[in-house]
Parts: C-alpha cells; structure tokens; sequence
C-alpha cells in the first residue's frame, strides 16, 4: 500500500523568494506528516513563481513567464532539496520552460530521494497555450522506475488523448500522476472523465492534482477550478465507481492535500483476475471488430 497526496492547490501572491519557499516547505512538510510518499502538485504550479516579479510584469502574460526564467533552477534546486530530505518523490507540478529552439515547452519534473529522476512535458496543447502563449508541443513519453512502481506523467489536456496513456501502460507504468490547470467546471470534469478512463482502458491508477482559486494579479492563473482524486478501474476489490478518493470543495481558499492510499500490486491483480480484461483485449480485438 502507497500513501500518495494530491495537492488543490491555491493560487497565491508570493512578493519574495524566501516567502515562496518557505510556503513549498511548510505545504509539503504537511503531507510528509500525514504519511505521503509522493506528493503531486498541479500544472503551471511553478508559475506561482511569476509573484516575484515587479507587478507590471507578473501582469503581463508573455512577460511573467519570460520573466520567471531565471527563478527555474533555483526552484528546481528547492524541490530536489525537499525530496531528499524526506526521502520522498515529488512532482510539483510544472513550469514553462524556455528550450533551446526558442521556443517554450509545458514541463514537469520528478524528484525522488535520491535527486531528479527526469521530466515530461506536456504534448497536447489546448488552445489557449497554442493561440494566446505561444507553448509548442513536447515529444515523447517517459516512464520513471521508483521505489513505489513505475509511474508517467500526463499534463492536464493529455489525459484526454487514450492513446498517451495506452503508450504509458504498453511501458509499465501503473501509475499515471495527472497535474491540472482548469478555470471552469467544465474544463476540470474533461480532465477528470479523461482520466478515469484511462484508468478504465489501461487498468492502472491515475492521481490527479488541480489548481484552484482566483489570482487576479496573474492573467495565466486568474481562476482556477478543480478537485484532486484518486481513480483506479472499477472491478472486484476496487470501488464500484474508480473513485477511490476525491476531494470534498472544488475550489477552497487555502491549499489543501487529498491524502489517500493505492495498492498497486490490486491495481495489477484486476488485470489478471478481473470482471473484464480492458487492457488486454484492447490489441487482441480492436483490428478484428473494425
């Protein structure tokens, strides 16, 4: 059994370095005393960093996150700093990075006990990433070994593409980490169906972590929706309806975790002993029915 945490995270004005760090230290010191071993924060949770710019700056969309540039490898540093300590693995979410083309990519990063173990970024952009910031796409999908399983990533819009998940699943991976950024209910219940249903298709777990909250001093994070949750496949053993976990508000003031646990090695059992074998019969009859 894993205890894992999924962050709602509130969006809030962090003026200084030392005040930001100081609030990532303290959040993830709470889910580390609650007993979390991987801790996940939601997409563009690294834009929180843009707080520190000069007002007139943060308030510019291009301009945050061109702006947020040099604080990366600082917060890049912190966080490994934080999965070292405790001996935990970290996802806090991702950032836009400038890449060497020029071009800005959507990107997460993994940490564990004994430093980064890599990073995904996302491959699917929405519309407002493509038309209003100008974010490419990224290329390929990683599947990171830990100590816990061996887990990938989906940002957000990702999860509601089968065949990124399917991918993963194909590689091992029986845990998706599935950050998220959505300002509607409509936005967060896409995400959230898309994905319960790999976890369906693929026969694996998905743990998702939303922004939340109104920032109106940010024009990339303003409002925020969404609710963290644990999804597995419903079948014998697993709840009847995948949930194993969901937080209680779509959108508290403060940040707050969703604590839960997942057996993995249950997880791969419904693949062996299950009511149907999705997963399975997915390469074995999907070219003969069509």
């Amino acid at each position: 059994m894993i205890r894992l945490a999924a962050c709602q995270y509130a969006i809030e004005l962090h003026e200084t370095w030392e005040t930001y760090a100081d609030h990532l230290q303290g959040l993830c010191a709470e889910a580390v005393e609650a007993g979390a071993r991987l801790l996940l924060l939601p997409e563009y949770a690294g834009l929180v960093l843009s707080g520190q710019l000069s007002a007139e700056q943060r308030g510019d969309l291009k301009a945050s996150i061109a702006g947020i540039q040099p604080l990366i490898e600082p917060w890049k540093a912190l966080c490994e700093s934080l999965a070292r300590r405790w001996g935990i693995y970290l996802q806090p979410g991702s950032v836009p990075v400038l890449d060497s083309d020029g071009r800005y990519r959507n990107r997460a990063w993994l940490f564990g006990p004994k430093g980064v173990l890599g990073f995904q970024d996302k491959l699917m952009m929405t519309r407002f990433e493509r038309e209003q910031w100008d974010i490419a796409a990224g290329q390929g999908l990683q599947v990171f070994d830990t100590e816990l399983g061996r887990l990938g990533i989906l940002i957000c819009y990702d999860n509601e593409f089968p065949m990124l998940a399917r991918r993963l699943a194909e590689g091992g991976a029986d845990l998706i980490l599935a950050p998220s950024c959505t300002d509607t209910e409509a936005g967060y219940h896409r995400v959230r169906i898309g994905a319960q249903a790999r976890a369906l298709e693929n026969q694996i777990a998905v743990l998702q972590s939303p922004t939340v909250g109104l920032a109106p001093w940010s024009p990339a994070l303003d409002e925020n929706i969404g609710r963290a949750g644990l999804f597995v496949p419903p079948d014998h053993g697993m709840p009847g309806d995948g949930v194993v976990a969901l937080s209680e508000e779509s959108s508290p003031a403060n940040s707050q975790w969703l604590v839960c646990e997942v057996d993995l090695e249950e997880v791969r059992r419904v693949r062996r002993e299950g009511q149907v074998f999705t997963r399975r019969d997915w390469p074995e009859q999907f070219d003969r029915v069509l």
